[in-house]
């Protein structure tokens, strides 16, 4: 069924990011052969365009850390969250219980948050963002009126050695190929797609949809995982072997 749903549908490729210096080889390697799978399930591919795409990190990251503030507000460990005992007050018990119920990335961006959105920075972060936002929703409006669905790299690099990073700007900047759908309100999708010859660790593509296209991207998905594996390449496995992640 899945390889029905995919033959004859298009699919749209970014080769401006294929290119990218910055995208790793074995993740251009991946992207490659994913496109090679899409091809052989029957699929055609065609090059579209994200012009704003290079923006879409900046505007994620004021409009992430302002929404993040503004929706755990309400954790405050009376009616939801964490409720850390012994306080005398209610300032007492909001303070403690978040201080206790967030982790360090959470409280980073509700802090962050709080930043953006207070007045005279307001107008400078986050009301450009949600400019941007627009431009990169029009964007993707564009090229899924000629594509299906959108194949582009999970990241620019092969996952991190656990432990590895401990700048969160760095993990930021790996999001540069996820967080535009997320602004844009697309659904998207990350497929395994082998293990990198000389890192040993997993390497994966993904597959943006408009709104709602869950089920078209899920086909997409299927048979790019169908197809590499006819082509001899194995889902995912942790370096050393075992079982699969």
């Amino acid at each position: 069924a899945a390889a029905e749903d995919v033959a004859g549908r298009r699919v749209g490729v970014v080769r401006a990011l294929a290119e990218a210096d910055g995208l790793e080889g074995e993740l251009r390697a991946a992207l490659e052969a994913a496109e090679r799978a899409l091809s052989a399930a029957g699929a055609e591919l065609v090059e579209v365009e994200l012009p704003h795409m290079d923006a879409a990190i900046a505007a994620y990251y004021a409009i992430g850390p302002a929404e993040a503030f503004s929706n755990l507000a309400r954790f405050d460990g009376v009616r939801y969250g964490h409720r850390e005992p012994g306080a005398a007050t209610l300032a007492e018990q909001t303070a403690a219980s978040r201080a206790r119920g967030f982790g360090p990335e959470a409280k980073r961006r509700q802090i962050l948050g709080a930043y953006l959105l207070a007045s005279g920075v307001y107008d400078e972060y986050y009301h450009p963002a949600q400019k941007l936002r627009t431009l990169i929703a029009a964007d993707y409006a564009r090229a899924f009126s000629a594509c299906d669905a959108i194949l582009l790299p999970s990241s620019p690099r092969v996952a991190w050695p656990l432990g590895e990073v401990a700048d969160p700007a760095q993990l930021y900047l790996a999001d540069v190929f996820t967080v535009s759908s997320n602004i844009a309100g697309n659904c998207a999708i990350s497929v395994p797609a082998g293990v990198g010859e000389k890192s040993r660790m997993p390497l994966a593509v993904q597959l943006q949809g408009a709104a709602f296209a869950d089920a078209q991207l899920l086909a997409f998905a299927a048979a790019i995982e169908r197809e590499l594996g006819a082509l001899g390449v194995a889902p995912a496995f942790a370096a050393r072997g075992g079982e699969s992640v």
